[in-house]
């Protein structure tokens, strides 16, 4: 894992892949390199700083060169024990052991066509000092970001939008459609960038720079073609051995030659991964979070600590645990700034918290169980959805009747919040809506009107294009199956726009490499290859994935209520966070600039202080909406670095 940079015929290239690179150090504590090229009348310019995994000799130094190829490099790949060995009976032969050599003379080999052999998580440039080519790849999933910024000719990529930024001097203009996007899903989708002008490379797919001016695009993976696949593999009766899979990738991500731990927060898919792991590496270390009493209470939390402290006596785990309080919400504008774009999940501080600890440690490696949820049908939005078809067969009347019961409900007291009543009124806000719009509204942050009465009148076309682009992105596939449906939406925006970016970005800040061995493509085919009706059997979702755990944890782990790797956010907007709330309500720089209106913002405050209704996300999202924009207006954000 490390921060890669370069650029392709730009003005002053060098200079600026020195402040490309400089910005990514985090990335990469271990070491840095340069290399420049010609490239015709102008130069490519590669930069990359390392945090070694594999290989931590000198041999795994990049950027490698190598016979006419330079690359540059950021992840892992699983499967290159069997590329290196097939590459050597072809007649190669390696100065080390790293993956970065064997993923370079595949490139030789192969070119792209090495492509959809790679198993792992990665994002690269590779240069042809023969050709003058220079060719950007991302990894099937999104595990790895990789941004771009093309002007005429020349071109410069960077592991961080931020770096993008500080190498163009700040002049990168905040996208307002990416706001809005923002907005409503509390994350920036990858088709977003949050400045303008810049853009994610998508994953499963290259870009290639021709010394002539040209660019080619193109893709080696397609989730909605894999998809497609898996079903005609169900309807052939064909049942992947989904606990075998999911061992295999398990025992795979565990390659490395520094300390690997994992993440234990208690429930099913870190228990599972951290058993698995256990098997391979006794007496693994795992790293799980606690809050304080009376937060957890009045956020009404699942013990998630007690079932990780289960799991880690019964397979010999170290286990350390980390306590979260009101006082880490001083990180807030730290971890902004190094999450580039403007995503209003806290899970992202329990990352950071948590891989900060595992490297004070000596740990560079951790496993998460992320990804699970979305292949597999663990979130409550997809039985929720589920059960929404059912409730749509209720007469009109009684329905209206227990919306109106449920609306008068309050969502917490002053001592406490009710759970149930917050899910009951979430699940009414979109039970009576067609099935593209219901899978949104489950879990998206505001409906059209909604979104249209908080932001500038001037942005309604904008809101509308963003509503557009999910239908349009939920409605392209062929499949049948109405569960893979909502995971194949998932798998495509909701995995890489949010989880995948936050654990990215917060791991990367703590120099620490997150892998996630459910995000595997194998592991994909065999979710893909599993009928919705086998992963939601009656109530439970995550059906296969609990089949298959059960022969390595106890029932109990594997069927507890499912949990949250989040934050008790309703204590700490009430509570701690309630004075920087109000001020950015009434005189923040979105509000002052139009952007937010003020009477929106004010009537959430209201509402949520009632208890009425729950607005603790929404008005989280608003406070780190406000802090990235105030730094991507100002470039005070790169005073948060340190």
């Amino acid at each position: 894992m490390c921060g890669i940079a370069g650029t392709y015929r730009w003005p002053d290239g060098k200079a600026v892949t020195d402040r490309l690179t400089g910005v990514l150090t985090h990335r990469g504590p271990d070491g840095s390199g340069r290399y420049s090229h010609p490239v015709g009348d102008s130069e490519v310019h590669f930069g990359h700083r390392r945090l070694a995994i594999v290989d931590l000799s000198a041999t795994g130094a990049q950027p490698m060169v190598s016979d006419g190829l330079a690359l540059t490099y950021n992840g892992e790949l699983y499967n290159a024990p069997e590329l290196r060995a097939e590459l050597t009976a072809a007649g190669v032969r390696f100065r080390g052991t790293s993956d970065t050599e064997v993923l370079l003379e595949a490139w030789r080999r192969w070119g792209t066509a090495c492509l959809p052999r790679l198993r792992g998580m990665f994002a690269f440039g590779v240069f042809d000092e023969r050709t003058g080519d220079l060719v950007l790849v991302r990894d099937q999933l999104g595990i790895k970001p990789l941004f771009l910024l093309r002007r005429g000719p020349g071109l410069i990529f960077a592991s961080e939008l931020k770096a993008l930024a500080a190498a163009t001097g700040g002049k990168l203009d905040v996208d307002h459609g990416a706001l809005v996007a923002s907005l409503l899903y509390y994350w920036v989708p990858d088709s977003r960038c949050a400045l303008r002008g810049a853009e994610k490379l998508p994953p499963g797919s290259w870009l290639r720079c021709r010394a002539d001016g040209r660019v080619d695009r193109g893709r080696f993976w397609n989730l909605k073609d894999v998809a497609a696949e898996g079903q005609e593999r169900a309807r052939s009766g064909e049942r992947p051995d989904l606990a075998a899979v999911v061992e295999e990738s398990t025992r795979r991500h565990l390659l490395a030659d520094v300390p690997v731990a994992t993440f234990l927060s208690g429930g099913l898919d870190s228990s599972y991964l951290t058993a698995l792991a256990a098997r391979h590496r006794p007496g693994i270390s795992a790293y799980t979070i606690g809050f304080r009493a009376e937060d957890a209470m009045f956020e009404a939390m699942p013990d998630d600590l007690r079932h990780a402290r289960r799991v880690a006596g019964r397979f010999g785990i170290d286990l350390r645990e980390i306590e979260i309080s009101p006082q880490v919400l001083d990180l807030l504008p730290r971890m902004t700034y190094h999450l580039d774009e403007p995503i209003g999940d806290p899970a992202a501080i329990n990352t950071f918290l948590i891989c900060s600890a595992a490297r004070e440690a000596g740990v560079k490696v951790m496993l998460s169980g992320m990804g699970a949820d979305e292949l597999f049908a663990g979130y409550r939005k997809h039985l929720a959805n589920l059960l929404a078809l059912r409730y749509q067969r209720v007469p009109g009347p009684l329905r209206r009747g227990l919306s109106a019961a449920v609306d008068r409900l309050p969502v917490a007291t002053s001592r406490r919040g009710y759970r149930s009543v917050r899910f009951a009124k979430r699940f009414l806000s979109f039970a009576d809506l067609p099935e593209e719009t219901a899978f949104r509204r489950s879990y998206t942050m505001y409906d059209r009107d909604e979104l249209l009465a908080l932001v500038d009148p001037d942005l309604a076309g904008t809101v509308d294009d963003v509503l557009t682009e999910h239908a349009d992105v939920y409605r392209d596939n062929d499949l049948d199956d109405f569960v893979n449906r909502m995971c194949l939406g998932d798998t495509r925006m909701f995995l890489p726009g949010l989880n995948l970016a936050y654990t990215d970005r917060s791991s990367m800040a703590a120099s620490t490499e997150v892998r996630v061995p459910y995000v595997d493509v194998e592991v994909v085919r065999a979710a893909f290859a599993t009928p919705g009706d086998r992963k939601i059997v009656g109530r439970q979702g995550k059906a296969a994935l609990k089949e298959a755990a059960v022969s390595v944890l106890p029932r109990e782990i594997v069927y507890r209520p499912k949990g949250l790797f989040s934050a008790p956010l309703r204590a700490w907007m009430s509570r701690d966070l309630a004075p920087l709330v109000r001020e950015v309500v009434h005189d923040g720089v979105l509000v002052r600039s139009g952007l937010l209106r003020r009477e929106a913002l004010a009537r959430m405050v209201a509402e949520d202080a009632a208890g009425q209704r729950d607005f603790s996300k929404h008005l989280w999202h608003v406070l780190t909406l406000e802090y990235w924009y105030r730094d991507a207006v100002s470039g005070s954000g790169r005073s948060h670095a340190a």
